[in-house]
């Protein structure tokens, strides 16, 4: 079985895994991450975007090729989640990414569809989907923010910014404002807990719920132990 290695975990991902594009993704994923990037962005995150955009697009329709580019090239463009540059990494990432597929000889229409999904991916970047294949991945990105996953992202994220896990005065910030760069649950109230509601799939909606309803219980067994 061919494999891409995974330079931040030491083991590799099986180009099987999307296959039938295995050549297309063998071509792209050497791009698909920056060097400065994280583990809650690493080669495991496209693999279950990808998972997550072929489980909506069964359902939604798309164009599976369109939809394996933008997934695998849309965090391409790293930038931290405290830095005043949050807004633009989208952007550069679809910058970068059409640069990538010009260079492998896409027509410059399935670029632009590329790019567009990459751009409109981001929550912070705030841009309106205008394609299905725009619309699924957004909707799959945003998945791996929420249950377990969304759980387990939030927290190394938490500590790569030296956050601390809650305020341990005011946990539910009952009579303070929401801080999320400095209590990591607070980052459910700001963040997490919003996302389902605004998924643009019904595909997607359906599988946020499930997600959502995890995101509520661990954050109730949590304040619970606290």
């Amino acid at each position: 079985m061919p494999a891409f290695p995974c330079f931040t975990s030491g083991s590799a991902v099986p180009l099987d895994d999307f296959a039938p594009y295995q050549d297309l993704a063998g071509n792209l994923l050497p791009h698909g991450l920056d060097a400065a990037g994280d583990g809650s962005h690493d080669l495991a995150h496209l693999r279950r975007v990808w998972r997550s955009a072929q489980r909506i697009r069964a359902r939604e329709g798309g164009d599976p090729v369109i939809l394996l580019a933008a997934a695998l090239l849309h965090d391409c463009v790293h930038v931290e989640k405290n830095s005043s540059l949050k807004a633009e990494a989208s952007r550069r990432a679809a910058d970068k990414a059409s640069a990538v597929l010009e260079s492998i000889g896409w027509e410059p229409g399935r670029v632009g569809q590329v790019a567009h999904a990459i751009a409109a991916h981001s929550f912070s970047a705030g841009i309106e989907p205008e394609t299905l294949e725009a619309r699924i991945l957004q909707d799959a990105d945003r998945l791996d923010a929420l249950g377990a996953i969304g759980v387990a992202r939030c927290f190394y994220t938490a500590g790569r910014m030296n956050s601390l896990l809650y305020d341990p005065e005011d946990p539910e910030a009952r009579n303070r404002p929401y801080d999320d760069r400095r209590y990591a649950v607070d980052h459910f109230r700001t963040k997490l807990l919003n996302l389902a509601s605004g998924f643009r799939t019904e595909a997607g909606a359906h599988l946020a719920r499930e997600r959502h309803e995890r995101l509520e219980r661990f954050l109730r067994e949590f304040q619970d132990e606290i």
